[in-house]
């Protein structure tokens, strides 16, 4: 049993670690809010003085910021959709036994340890090109007009290279619940002649709501920053620019760091909105 010595010991070799890790998360988060009230623009004479509320008032009535909004909101519910359902089908299937085995998962791995630049980038190149694309030799080949995916399926291409991304991680995560279902339970309502689809929605799916809740929640609060994906492929245009690029524009385009900070804590507010929304909703999985 630990001591009262034992656990000042523990405290004063921890604190150093906690004192930085509260520094690296605070001094930015309070620069952003100070300069949120100022009027800085780096290019055109530095801090120029108290801007009060005009910053917030001033981003938030711009015509980009509710359409910014429902886009990240778009990309999020649409990837988190693509990535549980596929990520579940990939989990049954390579839990099966089979040759290679051990090959295959790590393929099915591998792309989410690709930089997000360098994916983007090959999706945009190999696989969308309407020129040289391999979908577009595709769309040839079948006598259908090659489509201009960056710009006539714009939203769309996006949520699919982030989802190309995302899917190894939910997909190990809900392969890690799946090898955990218990077999005996599994064979005994086989036994009992439950057919696979009764089998999978009475015993499976639940058993995998933990997993589930972990990939959600983990993956929303990436997927709300996302950024690399659409500078590579559109730079925000075709109306694919979310909350974190219209802070990009507002800050390095139009050089107003006053402003694109404004915008920094309406996407902090934005986070925390949907945070608290998902650990009410699927949050409740984590205590059963």
């Amino acid at each position: 049993m630990a001591t009262q010595q034992s656990r000042s010991a523990a405290r004063l070799m921890m604190a150093p670690a906690v004192i930085l890790l509260l520094g690296w998360m605070l001094v930015p988060l309070i620069m952003t809010l100070w300069f949120s009230f100022r009027v800085y623009l780096p290019m055109r004479g530095g801090d120029q003085g108290w801007a009060g509320l005009d910053n917030y008032i001033r981003f938030v009535s711009s015509s980009s910021f509710w359409p910014s909004i429902q886009v990240t909101l778009i990309i999020v519910g649409g990837v988190l959709a693509i990535t549980i359902v596929f990520g579940i089908m990939l989990a049954l299937l390579l839990d099966q036994p089979m040759w290679g085995q051990g090959i295959v998962r790590i393929l099915v791995i591998a792309p989410f340890f690709v930089m997000p630049t360098v994916s983007a980038l090959v999706w945009k190149n190999i696989f969308m090109d309407p020129v040289n694309g391999l979908f577009a030799h595709l769309w040839k080949f079948f006598g259908a007009t090659p489509v201009e995916w960056l710009s006539q399926a714009s939203l769309q291409s996006i949520i699919m290279i982030v989802s190309w991304q995302w899917l190894p991680f939910a997909t190990l995560i809900l392969l890690t619940a799946v090898q955990s279902l218990d077999g005996e339970q599994m064979e005994a309502a086989e036994m009992d002649g439950a057919p696979v689809h009764k089998r999978f929605w009475f015993l499976t799916l639940p058993h995998l709501g933990r997993a589930i809740t972990i990939v959600v929640l983990i993956q929303t609060i990436f997927l709300l920053s996302i950024f690399a994906e659409i500078f590579v492929t559109t730079g925000g245009a075709f109306g694919t620019r979310t909350l974190t690029y219209l802070i990009f524009q507002r800050v390095l385009e139009s050089q107003n760091v006053g402003l694109g900070s404004a915008g920094g804590v309406y996407a902090i507010i934005l986070a925390n909105i949907v945070a608290i929304f998902l650990m009410r909703i699927v949050g409740k999985n984590l205590d059963k």
